[in-house]
């Protein structure tokens, strides 16, 4: 599905323009063996009007024909460029920011680019008491992210750090997960091939 990146784009938010939408696919857990489950995703990214991309995933597992089981997990997240914060950003809560954005410009952006790529970050929140902060680069249509701190509940199963890592190909996002639970190296967790359904959500 071809989509177009909107002129009233945020302008932090054009590195990610080919991830704003919604996608739907399905995958494997664990190494995506034979014997692994499947499972079912959708996954949005939403341009919400400010320098953030809001993000929700939602899986399901499933049997070996797609038919959905139980639910399996939902995210819930904020995608940014990396950055200091400014004056003219909001926060924190709703204390409001600046009318015009901090960086106001494709140049202004621009400058944030290193020779790997844009540094970005990205706080996603799990069930269960788990809230990851993941540092990461997104170079064109790849992104690559690792923990750089994570804070579970007293009553949250181990959990000790993850990568995660994004693509885009023939218009596909295929994406894999891999998990340390902390006493071992990280391990494939899941990953998936997912379709565009809908841009929708970069019309804000």
């Amino acid at each position: 599905m071809a989509f177009d990146i909107p002129t009233d784009l945020t302008p932090e938010l054009v590195p990610f323009a080919w991830l704003i939408g919604s996608w739907e696919g399905t995958g494997r857990l664990g190494e995506g063996e034979e014997s692994d489950p499947h499972f079912w995703q959708h996954v949005a990214f939403r341009d919400v009007g400010a320098p953030y991309l809001e993000y929700r995933s939602e899986a399901w597992l499933t049997d070996a024909d797609g038919t959905k089981l139980r639910i399996l997990s939902v995210e819930n997240g904020f995608w940014a460029l990396e950055r200091q914060q400014q004056d003219a950003d909001a926060g924190p809560g709703m204390t409001p920011g600046d009318i015009f954005p901090a960086l106001r410009s494709a140049d202004d952006v621009q400058k944030l680019h290193t020779k790997e790529g844009f540094k970005i970050q990205a706080h996603i929140v799990q069930p269960g008491g788990i809230s990851e902060l993941y540092y990461g680069l997104i170079d064109g249509p790849r992104i690559q992210l690792a923990t750089e701190a994570l804070l579970r509940s007293k009553n949250a199963k181990q959990y000790a750090s993850s990568t995660r890592m994004y693509g885009l190909v023939n218009g596909n996002l295929f994406w894999r997960w891999d998990v340390s639970l902390g006493n071992n190296d990280l391990k494939a967790h899941a990953s998936a091939a997912l379709k565009r359904v809908t841009a929708e959500a970069m019309e804000s």
